[in-house]
C-alpha cells in the first residue's frame, strides 16, 4: 500500500509536469499580449503572448484586424488563418464583445518578403463603441494596433461612416510625424499599409474604392464650423499616407451568421470563397518586415517596442502622438546627452570663458545635429529638442561652475605662492634690489602666464595691490638695512686687517669707514636725502655689482664663499709659512725663560 501510494503522488506529479510542458510547448492557440486594467482605462502586458513573440529570431510583421465590435474582426482573421473558430481566435455570438485587449496566434505563418524570411503574426483587437469603455480605452487600443502593424486592416460593415475617418486622426498624425519625411530616408519605422475591408451585403453601385475616396473628400465648409474644419483636415492628412491605402470588398459568407463557424467552404457563398482567397493573397503582398530606425526587428525587438509604446500610451489619460514621439526620442535624448557631457568632461579646466563657450558651442552643435539625425517625428519633436536644450544649458551651467571654482582655486594657489615668494625677498640676508626686482618680475608673469578663467581679473587686482606693498615695504627697508650691512662690513674689516692679515692700510680704511658711517652719515645725511644722495648711489650700485648679478647670488652663497675664504686663510696662515720655518701669528713669549734660552757671555 505504501509503495503504490507514492507511485500515485508520482504519477500525479508527472502528469502535472508534463502537461505544464505541453502548455509552454503549445504555441498553436491565441495568447493574450495586451490586457485592460480592471478600470478598463489603460493597458498592461500578457506574458504569455510576449513569449510566444519574444522566441522567433528572424525578422516579425504583423497583421492586426481593427473596427467596430461585433464586426467580425476574430472570424476573419481564422479565415485568413485557415482556422477553424474551435481552434482560431475566440469567436463570440454574443451582443458583448468577446475579444478583450489584443490577442496574437502563437503561430507565426513563415512568408519569404523580398528574400528574407519573415514570421508574420496575426493580431485580434478588441472593437470599439463596446458599452462600458471609455474612447481613451479604445484611442490606446487603436494607437497600439497602427504602431505594431505592417498591415492594418480597418474592418468595416456595410459602409464607411464619418466617426470612421475621424477615428483615423491618430493614423494620420503618426504618420504626419514618422513617415513624413523624405520618402526612402530617414523614418523612424515604416508605416503600416491600411487595408480598407469593407464587409456588405449587396455588390450593386460603387465599388469600395470609389466609396474611400467619396468619403475622403473635402466637406464644404461656408460657415467656417470648426468641427468640419478639423475633419477636412484629417481627411488632407490622409493624402500622405495615401500611397500605403487599399481597399477591399468582401461579401457576406453567408445570411446565417451564427452558424459560421459550423460551415464547411462547400457550404459558404462561392464569391466570398473566391474574394477570401483574394484577400489573402493581397495581404501576402503588401506585407512587410516591422523596421524600427532601419533594423529589422526579431522578438525579442518587437516585445521591447511594444513595452516601449504602451509605457507613452499609459503616460497620460488621453494617448497622444506627442507622448508617443517623448518616449521614442527619450534614449535619444539621453545619448545626445551625455555626448555633450563626456566632450564637456574632458576638458582641461580652467578655461577662459570665451575658450569654455568656444567649446560649448561646437558640443552643443554636435549634439543637437546627432539628434537630429536620429530623432522620431517632425511637429511634435520640436519639444523634445527644447528639452535636450534645457538639458545641455543646464549642463553648462554647472560646467560654469567648475570652471570658476577651477580658475578660483588655481589663481589663489599662483597669488599665495607669489605672496611668499615676496615675503622671502623682503627677508634676504644680502638686500638687493636687483634680486628682488627679478623675483616680482618672474613671479608676475607666471602668474600672468599660468592663471586663466574667469577669476583671472579679480586675483590681478589683488596681485598688483600685494606686489605694490612688497615693493614699497622692500624699498622701506632697503637703506636701512644696507646701511646696517655697511657699518658691520666696516668692523669684520678692521679685524680682518687687525689680526688676520695684518695689513695697517685695511684695518685704518675700515676704522675711517666705520667712523665716517657713524658720525657724517647721521650728522649730515636724513634718511630721506640719504637716497638722493650721489655717493649713495654710487655706493648701491657698487653693492648691487657685487651682491646680485644673473651669474651670481651671492645673497645665497655668501656662506659657502666665506667659509672657503676662512679655510684657505687658516691654511695660509698656519700650514704654508711653518713649512717656510717661520710663524707669522704671534706667539706669546717666556719673560723667565727657560733652559732652551742661550746662554750670555
Amino acid at each position: 500500500m505504501k509503495i503504490s501510494y507514492w507511485s500515485l503522488v508520482f504519477s500525479l506529479l508527472l502528469c502535472l509536469f508534463a502537461s505544464g510542458s505541453l502548455s509552454i510547448d503549445n504555441f498553436h492557440q491565441a495568447f493574450p499580449i495586451i490586457e485592460p486594467d480592471p478600470g478598463h482605462t489603460k493597458l498592461r502586458l500578457s506574458s504569455d503572448g510576449l513569449e510566444a513573440i519574444r522566441r522567433i529570431m528572424t525578422p516579425i510583421a504583423a497583421v492586426a484586424v481593427i473596427g467596430p465590435y461585433r464586426s467580425g474582426k476574430s472570424f476573419l482573421l481564422n479565415q485568413l488563418l485557415s482556422l477553424s473558430c474551435y481552434e482560431g481566435f475566440g469567436v463570440g455570438h454574443m451582443r458583448d464583445t468577446k475579444t478583450k485587449g489584443i490577442w496574437v496566434w502563437g503561430t507565426p505563418v513563415e512568408l519569404d518578403v523580398n528574400g528574407v524570411n519573415t514570421s508574420v503574426f496575426y493580431l485580434d483587437t478588441e472593437g470599439f463603441e463596446s458599452i462600458g469603455k471609455s474612447n481613451v480605452y479604445d484611442d490606446r487600443i487603436f494607437a497600439l494596433a497602427t504602431v505594431l502593424s505592417s498591415v492594418l486592416i480597418y474592418n468595416l460593415p456595410e459602409t464607411i461612416r464619418e466617426a470612421d475617418i475621424s477615428r483615423l486622426s491618430f493614423a494620420v498624425e503618426l504618420a504626419e510625424e514618422f513617415y513624413g519625411r523624405v520618402k526612402g530616408q530617414d523614418f523612424a519605422f515604416e508605416p503600416a499599409k491600411l487595408l480598407w475591408l469593407i464587409q456588405r451585403d449587396f455588390l450593386e453601385g460603387k465599388s469600395v474604392q470609389e466609396m474611400v475616396h467619396e468619403a475622403l473628400q473635402h466637406v464644404p465648409n461656408n460657415d467656417g464650423d470648426k468641427n468640419i474644419d478639423q475633419v477636412n483636415q484629417i481627411r488632407e492628412s490622409l493624402a500622405i499616407m495615401g500611397g500605403n491605402s487599399t481597399a477591399f470588398s468582401l461579401p457576406q459568407p453567408h445570411l446565417q451568421r451564427t452558424k459560421l463557424c459550423d460551415m464547411k467552404d462547400d457550404q459558404l457563398d462561392p464569391v466570398y470563397v473566391k474574394r477570401r482567397q483574394q484577400l489573402k493573397e493581397l495581404v501576402a503582398s503588401i506585407i512587410r518586415p516591422k523596421i524600427v530606425q532601419g533594423k529589422l526587428l526579431n522578438g525579442q525587438d518587437f516585445v521591447a517596442f511594444l513595452e516601449q509604446i504602451l509605457e507613452a500610451l499609459n503616460k497620460g489619460e488621453i494617448p497622444s502622438t506627442g507622448s508617443l514621439v517623448e518616449v521614442f526620442n527619450k534614449g535619444i535624448l539621453e545619448r545626445c546627452l551625455k555626448r555633450y557631457s563626456e566632450t564637456m568632461l574632458n576638458l582641461t579646466l580652467p578655461l577662459t570663458a570665451q575658450s569654455l563657450r568656444d567649446a560649448h558651442e561646437r558640443s552643443r552643435g554636435d549634439a543637437m545635429k546627432s539628434f537630429d539625425e536620429q530623432h522620431f517625428g517632425r511637429n511634435h519633436a520640436k519639444r523634445s529638442f527644447m528639452q535636450l536644450e534645457e538639458e545641455i544649458d543646464k549642463a553648462y551651467k554647472n560646467v560654469i561652475l567648475a570652471n570658476d571654482y577651477q580658475s578660483a582655486k588655481l589663481c589663489e594657489a599662483l597669488y599665495v605662492r607669489c605672496e611668499d615668494e615676496m615675503d622671502q625677498l623682503q627677508v634676504l640676508r644680502l638686500p638687493s634690489m636687483a634680486k628682488f626686482n627679478a623675483g616680482l618680475l618672474q613671479c608676475n608673469q607666471s602668474f600672468e602666464q599660468e592663471c586663466v578663467g574667469p577669476s583671472k581679473e579679480k586675483y590681478e587686482q589683488r596681485m598688483m595691490k600685494m606686489l605694490g606693498k612688497s615693493k614699497s615695504q622692500f624699498i622701506k627697508d632697503y637703506n636701512q638695512r644696507l646701511f646696517n650691512w655697511l657699518v658691520t662690513f666696516s668692523l669684520v674689516m678692521v679685524v680682518v686687517g687687525r689680526f688676520i692679515i695684518k695689513f695697517i692700510l685695511i684695518e685704518m680704511g675700515a676704522w675711517i669707514l666705520f667712523i665716517f658711517l657713524e658720525t657724517y652719515t647721521r650728522m649730515f645725511w636724513s634718511a630721506e636725502s640719504l637716497y638722493y644722495n650721489p655717493v649713495w648711489h654710487f655706493t648701491v650700485a657698487t653693492w648691487e655689482t657685487l651682491v646680485y648679478s644673473p651669474i651670481l647670488d651671492l645673497d645665497r652663497w655668501a656662506v659657502p664663499i666665506g667659509f672657503v675664504l676662512l679655510i684657505l686663510v687658516i691654511y695660509w696662515r698656519c700650514y704654508c709659512k711653518r713649512k717656510h720655518g717661520h710663524w707669522l701669528l704671534p706667539l706669546h713669549s717666556n719673560s723667565k725663560g727657560g733652559p732652551s734660552r742661550p746662554r750670555s757671555d
